[in-house]
């Protein structure tokens, strides 16, 4: 057999060894010791390459024939190791191989280094060692070397393993200076350089005993109110920190959901007294010394009383006109002597106002007859209770002068001339007669309110349908501003009116302007043909005015165009005749190139 053969086979036979470890390592491992032991005796089969070339039997030394040790394919090995702590140990190691009247035997000792992990134990060893070498021919030679490899074991038990490989780099130094000359160094004084391989068994025995698993459970709170949760927490310990490990929740009674460290404890519908929360904890990977249990007390105490909160409601005054306002207050406990709120005021006529225990009916626009006002007490555990209250809305007394002046009170719409009031003069535009109307409702209102002291002026204004609509809502505004100034000035309080502008959004038709002026007792029939006549002039005038609404009755101002007041022409724009007669008496001028209109609503 060729060297170059021996060394190849033999590199061949350790991989195989490390393919064979690798698949191993990827499928799971059976469980492994708790504790290391104190000892452990490897015995099994050996392969070795010597790695050596001595010279050649019944040569001259003075011309030596290298030969080269063959591959020992019979052999044994065992080493036998005292272990300091879990990764170091001392190791005495024998082996011996043997094969075509050759044989190679080694005995050493040194440190080994361990790593065990639940796949299996990786070790490396340096081993300082005797090595005696026999070549057939040869006279025995005992030389020194060394020992430098590693492997793993597979376990099997507690006190069995499988040493699924061994890799050792086995080095030794002879001496065969009878059979060689000296200036034959390599074969005089050869350096064997070899490999062995083993596989075999590897016993166990002492160290300490393994540590039993354990658990302790907590509970928060440990006091709770019926149907209130409770919180378990368990901690295990002497388990292997790499293993998953399964929780078991139970309870000596409630609902318990949790399938880790922590679990809740539902409470509802239990009686009140004294429980046990117990968890039990388990290492699936461990076939022994895998469980442990723990248990916790908690106390369910009953739930305090809950009655809902009471609450009684007073109205002053309790029977008032229609119109009239009644306060209202609210007076709220719980028996059980909790936080309380009121809230929730309604009422089935009129309108509630306030926040808290007290509010305010407004019976303003409501029928005559009974208001129910009702409120809400909520106390802090979410218990309501509601309280109400009765009050009478009575028609008014029969007042006369009121009655006569409420007929009296005739609201008639205020009208402007053409883009008035201007922009420089906002509070200007109004006519004599249009002031004299805002008079005279001046004076009747101030009258109204010592009675109705509720009561408002609505103001509405508009515009006819020339000009934009920025330009419209703009003046319909200062056509009821400048109303409210009148008013104002001659003595109506400013929070008695109310102001609302509508630009051209709420034109008169021509329908309607039609009717008004067919209805209107006060123009003659000669006048009232006129006016048909020019219906456009007078639609865009009865479209320039501030109507007025009582708030109280709701009576609104009459859109009757004065067609008899002194200055009625100065509201549509003069007169027609006086017009054309101008026209006549003014020379003529050239005629100028056509402007854009600029004529105002």
């Amino acid at each position: 057999m060729s060297p170059s053969f021996n060394l190849s086979k033999t590199f061949t036979v350790f991989a195989l060894f490390v393919l064979l470890s690798m698949s191993l390592i990827s499928t799971p491992a059976l469980a492994q010791s708790d504790s290391n032991p104190k000892w452990d005796l490897f015995v099994g089969y050996q392969w070795l390459h010597p790695g050596g070339t001595v010279p050649a039997p019944f040569g001259d030394p003075n011309n030596p024939t290298p030969f080269k040790i063959p591959d020992m394919a019979k052999g044994f090995g065992s080493a036998f190791t005292y272990n300091f702590d879990p990764h170091w140990g001392l190791e005495l190691d024998l082996g011996h191989n043997w094969g075509d009247s050759n044989y190679e035997t080694t005995g050493s000792v040194g440190p080994r280094f361990m790593w065990r992990t639940d796949s299996g134990n990786y070790f490396l060893h340096a081993l300082v060692s005797l090595n005696r070498a026999s070549v057939s021919g040869l006279n025995p030679d005992n030389g020194v070397g060394a020992i430098l490899g590693g492997g793993m074991d597979l376990p099997i038990n507690k006190t069995l393993a499988w040493r699924l490989f061994e890799a050792d780099y086995v080095f030794g130094h002879h001496n065969y200076s009878g059979d060689a000359a000296p200036q034959f160094p390599d074969l005089r004084r050869p350096s064997f350089e070899g490999v062995r391989l083993r596989t075999g068994l590897v016993f166990s025995w002492g160290g300490a005993p393994p540590v039993a698993p354990a658990a302790s459970c907590s509970v928060q709170p440990s006091e709770v109110m019926v149907g209130e949760p409770v919180t378990a927490t368990a901690t295990a310990s002497n388990f292997n920190p790499k293993h998953s490990l399964t929780y078991s929740w139970s309870a000596t009674a409630g609902h318990v959901s949790g399938k880790d460290t922590t679990a809740q404890i539902d409470t509802t519908n239990l009686a009140p007294g004294s429980y046990t929360v117990t968890v039990h904890v388990t290492d699936p990977r461990e076939k022994k010394n895998n469980e442990a249990s723990a248990s916790s007390s908690f106390t369910v105490k009953p739930l305090p009383p809950k009655n809902p909160p009471t609450i009684s409601i007073s109205a002053s005054p309790t029977s008032l006109p229609v119109g009239g306002t009644a306060n209202l207050s609210a007076n709220c406990s719980s028996p059980d002597g909790v936080p309380v709120t009121v809230s929730g005021w309604t009422s089935n006529g009129g309108t509630v106002t306030g926040t808290g225990p007290s509010a305010v009916l407004n019976t303003a626009g409501v029928a005559p007859g009974s208001i129910t006002v009702t409120g809400t007490c909520t106390d802090s555990r979410g218990l309501t209770g509601q309280g109400s209250a009765q009050v009478m809305v009575e028609n008014p007394p029969h007042n006369p002068e009121i009655e006569v002046l409420e007929a009296r009170l005739a609201l008639h719409s205020i009208y402007f001339p053409t883009a008035m009031p201007p922009v420089k003069n906002p509070n200007g535009g109004l006519v004599a007669s249009q002031r004299q109307t805002l008079v005279a409702l001046a004076a009747d209102f101030k009258k109204y309110l010592e009675s109705k002291p509720d009561a408002h002026l609505i103001l509405e204004g508009h515009a006819d349908i020339r000009g934009s609509d920025e330009y419209n809502q703009a003046l319909s505004e200062r056509r009821v501003n400048s109303t409210k100034h009148f008013l104002i000035e001659q003595g109506v309080p400013e929070a008695n009116i109310e102001t609302k502008a509508y630009g051209k959004q709420r034109n008169l038709s021509d329908e309607e302007v039609k009717a008004a002026v067919e209805n209107n007792p006060e123009v003659t029939s000669e006048e009232r043909q006129r006016s048909l006549r020019n219906l456009r002039t007078i639609r865009l005038a009865s479209n320039r005015r501030v109507d007025v609404t009582l708030s109280t009755t709701g009576q609104s101002s009459v859109r009757q165009f004065p067609f008899n007041a002194a200055d009625s022409l100065t509201l549509i724009g003069g007169r027609e005749a006086e017009a054309t007669a101008k026209k006549k008496t003014t020379p003529a001028r050239k005629k100028a190139a056509p402007k854009k209109s600029t004529k105002q609503p």
